[in-house]
């Protein structure tokens, strides 16, 4: 077997080794190995997840062939669970896997204690009672729920769960963290060493931009009463006077000055978002907090003091045209900063873990460093329970979706795939899944439809015919192109679930394979 940090060399480069080990410990249930079940499963897999149980009551029958690849013809009439189970246990051999051929709808109505032993449960093609009954379950037990469901060219994922926390949550764009309009004592120090009006040409091409911004925002507060560029017209006098500063046309540095510059702009202090992370409810902690809130907690009183209204250095700074010896020494200093706040932290962290009746050391230095390396791109998600989405959704949300020219085929498939299941439900089949009767059930599909937006307050919206047909002409069919990719959704929330990192999907989302569109309606 190959060694771990060989075999997910790729993944490791995304999530790294603490997102690994929390993969490798977690322990994933499947509820339905369709083709849906059975492609999000296959990815985690193959991604090292610690353990898998599939639940599957049916046996497999030729139709399954056509659209799940983890059967095969030697399969036909066995138990689906453990066709499905044995399939992905060859794809990856360290992972733990058993099967329980059981029907899901079952244990959720007979055992729901069952669900509390995993980390998260991967629920697939369930109707809305059993959703609803599901979620339930396992928010009492705070075990992680995701669902998913491909029906003929449409599908969804939806998360639920309470709330899930995120220190690392790596978003594409972020201002990176030089407090170029706020420096500390040591930055300002080692950039009054440095003279802008050097004449040797080399030293002046060799200054780094961030001591050239640090220099020349000085220069501007104090013929501006303390005050930073805020008009446009000043922003561009700014970087005018940075231009004015070169000697030559071939000045690099001070090219990156001038494009860094909105970097002096920025506002002090921390963002409304963070503001409302340390303003939660949740910040005044008790013994039974988690590991996030104590920590901030923590980050609420360094702002208070030592932090001075901005959270704790990130401590990296970016390649940038400079001495060596210049670069190394801003390096240093960036470091030095970055240890000293994580140090006040580290501090207070077991100081309040002391408070509550913790042992001070249960939160690892490891991990409130990546904690104050990441303070400013925290995030908190809470989502609502399904039984509150479906009863009470956001109206004018819905209304919007529904109305909304370049949501509405979204907003459609979201009712229709909640109409489908009151229509089995009145009538024990899903429509268009018997031949001979299309005309009725369309028919019969449109007023349930209508009741459903009825009951949801949209009275007055309809859903288009085409839209109807197409939902008719699906059968309740899982495609295996559109199953593989709600399975490649899911499993990449699951990843981001268990791992803590990334920010997961908001709301539920809708795969629209008429148009080709994905889209998310927060309701």
């Amino acid at each position: 077997m190959a060694e771990p940090k060989i075999k997910y060399d790729r993944q490791l480069r995304i999530w790294g080794e603490l997102g690994q080990a929390a993969l490798e410990k977690a322990s994933v249930c499947l509820l339905n190995c369709g083709p849906t079940g059975a492609e999000t499963l296959k990815n985690l897999v193959l991604g090292g997840v610690g353990s898998i149980t599939v639940i599957d009551g049916s046996k497999v029958e030729f139709g399954d062939l056509g659209n799940n690849f983890m059967v095969d013809e030697s399969c036909v009439g066995q138990s689906k669970a453990k066709c499905v189970c044995q399939f992905l246990q060859e794809l990856n051999d360290a992972v733990k896997a058993k099967f329980i051929e059981e029907h899901p709808e079952v244990l959720i109505q007979t055992n729901p204690s069952f669900f509390s032993q995993f980390t998260l449960v991967v629920a697939t093609q369930l109707v809305e009672d059993s959703m609803v009954k599901l979620d339930r379950i396992c928010r009492d037990a705070n075990v992680l729920l995701i669902f998913a469901r491909s029906y003929g060219l449409t599908g969804l994922v939806r998360i639920s769960v309470k709330e899930h926390t995120v220190i690392e949550s790596k978003p594409e764009h972020f201002l990176d963290d030089l407090r170029l309009n706020n420096p500390w004592p040591e930055l300002k120090g080692f950039a009054e060493t440095i003279d802008l009006d050097v004449s040797d040409p080399i030293a002046h091409k060799h200054t780094p931009y961030v001591v050239i911004l640090v220099k020349m925002a000085q220069e501007w507060a104090k013929s501006h009463g303390g005050g930073l560029p805020t008009t446009r017209e000043e922003k561009k006098e700014f970087k005018e006077r940075i231009k004015a500063r070169m000697t030559a046309i071939d000045e690099e540095n001070y090219r990156e000055a001038t494009e860094n510059s909105f970097k002096v702009f920025a506002a002090r202090g921390i963002s409304s978002e963070m503001q409302q992370i340390i303003s939660d409810s949740r910040s005044e902690i008790d013994s039974s907090s988690s590991d996030f809130w104590v920590m901030v907690a923590a980050l609420k009183e360094f702002l208070a003091n030592e932090g001075g209204g901005e959270a704790p250095l990130e401590g990296s700074i970016a390649d940038m045209t400079s001495s060596t010896e210049h670069y190394v020494a801003l390096q240093k200093i960036y470091q030095a900063k970055a240890e000293a706040d994580f140090l006040v932290i580290d501090q207070r962290v077991k100081t309040l873990l002391k408070k509550i009746g913790r042992d001070p050391s249960s939160i690892s230095k490891a991990t409130v460093k990546s904690f104050c390396r990441n303070a400013r791109k925290l995030k908190v998600c809470r989502y609502r329970p399904i039984e509150d989405e479906f009863t009470s959704p956001s109206l004018p949300d819905l209304q919007k979706y529904l109305t909304d020219e370049d949501y509405s085929v979204a907003g459609g498939f979201y009712i229709l795939l909640r109409a489908v299941d009151r229509f089995a439900a009145n009538y024990n089949n899903f429509p268009g899944q018997f031949d001979g009767v299309m005309d009725e059930d369309i028919s019969r599909l449109k007023t349930t439809a209508v009741g459903l937006l009825n009951d949801l307050g949209c009275n007055g919206v309809t859903l288009t015919e085409d839209l109807i047909n197409e939902m008719c002409r699906f059968g309740a069919a899982e495609l295996h192109a559109v199953a593989a990719f709600i399975g490649g959704i899911a499993s990449q929330e699951v990843i981001k679930l268990i791992t803590k990192q990334f920010v997961p999907l908001s709301g539920t989302f809708i795969f629209n394979g008429i148009d080709h569109k994905s889209q998310l309606l927060a309701l």
